[in-house]
Order: C-alpha cells, then sequence, then structure tokens
C-alpha cells in the first residue's frame, strides 16, 4: 500500500534534541572534550564581562559555535547562524532548546575584540593540551616541526607601491590593473587591503601569493600539536617560529629530539637545537651545499624513525587547509588569522583526542 505524506500539526512535543542525536555518535566524545575545557576557562569568562547590564550571548556558545565551524565546514559566521536555526545537532551541541533562535551573526564580531584581548583562543588551545597530558597522549620528548603558506584575503591587485603610484586608470569598485613589467616585491610594494600580508611562495614552480607562514609544533607519539604560531611569510619565518614555540616547552633535562624537513638545514638551526638541549633530527639537504647534519646524528637509528613520524605532521595542515577551510584565511590581520588558526588546531586535537578515547574504550 502506498504511504501517504503526514503534515506535521503538532505544537507541543517532548522530545528533546539529546534524544536525536545517537548514542555511540563521535560528537558526543567531542563534546565531552569541549565541556572539559571550557570548564577550565570558567574563572576568565567571568573577568571578561561586567557584573551588571543585560545578559549577552555566553562564551561558551561562541566558542562551541567556532568548535563546530571548523568540524563541519562552515566557512562564514552568517551562513552557522542560519544553519543553527534548523539543526538539530548544533541546538544540542550549544545547549539551545529546540525552539530557540540562532542568535544575530553580529555577536561574533561584537564579543570578537573582547576574546581577543584576553587571548581566549591561546587559552583554549592550551586547554586541549593539557587534556592531551591528562589522558597520556603526548611525548615529551619527541617533536616535530613545520610550517606552510596561508593565503591572505587579499588580492593580487591590492599589490601596490608603497609610494602611492600605480593605480589603475579604470574607474570603478573593481577596476582592473596590469602587472606587465612592473618587478613587485615586499620591500617596494604592500597590499591596501591587508597590510601585514606578503607576498611568498612555497617553490619556485608555483606562483607567489600574499601569505602568511602558519607553524606547527607537533609531538610524535599521538601527532597530536602542542603549539602554533601564525606569523608573516619571510625567508626566516619557518625557523625563527621553530624557536620560539621550542622556547615555551617546560624545561627538561633530559635530552630531546627535533625532527623537522630539508628546510631547516642551516648551520645556525642546528646549533641552536643542540644548544637548547634538542637533538635535530633534520633531514639532510646537500644539493650545491654540504649539510649541517653529520654521521654523528644520522648513525643513530632514531633518526630514520623521527624522519619516518614528522611527515605526519601534513596531516593536521592538510586538516586545517581542507576541513577547517583555511587554505585561504577570513580574516584581516596577523592578530585575527592567528587567533582562528590557535582555534583551528585546537579543533583538530579535540577531534584527534576523541578518536583516541575510542580507541581506548
Amino acid at each position: 500500500m502506498r504511504g501517504l505524506p503526514e503534515r506535521q500539526m503538532t505544537m507541543l512535543t517532548i522530545t528533546t534534541a539529546d534524544s536525536l542525536i545517537p548514542l555511540h555518535h563521535p560528537i558526543r566524545r567531542i563534546r565531552a572534550v569541549v565541556e572539559a575545557v571550557l570548564a577550565e576557562l570558567d574563572t576568565e569568562f567571568e573577568q571578561m564581562y561586567a557584573t551588571i547590564g543585560r545578559p549577552s550571548v555566553p562564551p561558551e556558545q561562541l566558542l562551541k559555535a567556532t568548535v563546530l565551524m571548523a568540524l563541519y565546514s562552515i566557512r562564514s559566521e552568517r551562513a552557522f547562524c542560519e544553519r543553527l536555526n534548523y539543526d538539530l545537532l548544533f541546538k544540542w551541541f550549544l545547549d539551545l532548546p529546540i525552539e530557540a533562535e540562532a542568535f544575530d551573526p553580529t555577536t561574533f564580531t561584537k564579543n570578537r575584540e573582547r576574546l581577543l584581548s584576553h587571548e581566549i583562543a591561546d587559552r583554549f588551545f592550551a586547554a586541549v593540551v593539557r587534556q592531551a597530558h591528562l589522558r597520556r597522549y603526548t611525548s615529551s620528548e619527541h617533536f616535530s616541526v613545520d610550517g606552510t603558506l596561508l593565503e591572505a584575503w587579499a588580492s593580487h591587485k591590492s599589490f601596490r607601491p608603497k609610494d602611492g603610484s600605480g593605480r589603475s586608470p579604470e574607474g570603478g569598485r573593481n577596476a582592473g590593473r596590469d602587472f606587465h613589467g612592473e618587478r613587485r616585491s615586499n620591500a617596494t610594494h604592500r597590499s591596501t587591503t591587508d597590510p601585514e600580508a606578503l607576498l611568498a611562495r612555497k617553490s619556485a614552480a608555483v606562483a607567489a601569493k600574499l601569505c602568511y607562514a602558519g607553524h606547527v609544533l607537533m609531538e610524535n607519539r599521538s601527532g597530536l600539536i602542542v603549539d602554533m604560531e601564525l606569523t608573516q611569510a619571510t625567508g626566516k619565518a619557518e625557523r625563527e617560529a621553530a624557536f620560539a614555540m621550542l622556547e615555551r616547552l617546560p624545561r627538561r633535562r633530559r635530552r630531546r629530539t627535533l625532527a623537522a624537513d630539508k628546510a631547516y638545514d642551516t648551520a645556525a638551526f642546528v646549533e641552536d637545537c643542540r644548544a637548547r638541549n634538542f637533538t635535530p633530527h633534520v633531514a639532510k639537504n646537500e644539493t650545491n651545499r654540504r649539510s649541517a647534519i653529520d654521521h654523528r646524528t644520522t648513525r643513530h637509528p632514531g633518526h630514520a624513525v623521527s624522519q619516518r613520524i614528522r611527515k605526519r605532521i601534513e596531516e593536521p595542515f592538510g586538516w586545517i587547509k581542507t576541513i577547517a577551510g583555511g587554505r585561504k584565511l577570513r580574516f584581516i590581520g596577523r592578530v585575527r588569522n592567528r587567533a582562528w588558526f590557535l582555534m583551528a588546531g585546537a579543533v583538530y586535537n579535540v577531534a584527534r583526542i576523541a578518536a583516541l578515547d575510542a580507541q581506548a574504550a
């Protein structure tokens, strides 16, 4: 017998959003980790807001919304708020009633400066790393470091001479611009859209773009990110950011290892690593030059192991660029993009911790 659709006429229901989420859905483990992290930040949230006045959207909901945007590849805050109106999983994750309306997208904009001034992204990321430490998922002896380029929210047409010349003769909102025969460099040109973005490229085989440089320090046991940084895309950014992240690690008397690719094979980097009590398990770069890594390091089997495991650092980079949508950044300026980068890395860690919890269960 053919079934006929029944129009929904019920006005009242006893169904909750929690009852609609499958018991073994991965989002439940992810939410448990996020709730533990937010509980650590409760004191910080108390200091961010006044004790009187009209209640605002809780910061916990804004951070949870950021987690969902990264997990479900939602490009904009406006698109997230539109989906929040009808997606019951999102409402359950944010502790909203089924009938509750989504908050306005400008809530993110109005609260962004508050979150930046209190360094909530840094604290959220650090709290996620502590959750991994509590579960004994991280190594304190073996690490890998690498960097990547993230395209800035600025076009080539905005990259103009610093002296003010080079304006398009055409009028209009989106006027064309001819670069033929013009020599452009970061020393003479600057983006009018995002002045902190620099022209850079990963190799001679690809075109240069306005970019920022993202850096990750990964522990080698579970492939979790233990530190991150976003800098301008200069020629020495990778090595300088690596030292900055190493300095933030807890001090230990026992010697540790740091794996890296050929870009880090310089005499200065190798010497500075050893001075910081790190053995540089760096890939040898012998292309028309002499490598700074000699037989004293490569003769140990640990060097080969580190070189094999360090390739896993491409996994968080790939996740952040594709799933989290970071291949092209969405904000203007290093500070805002850095906060987003830290949150994306924290969400990657949360998903990884949830997967490890499932394996241990």
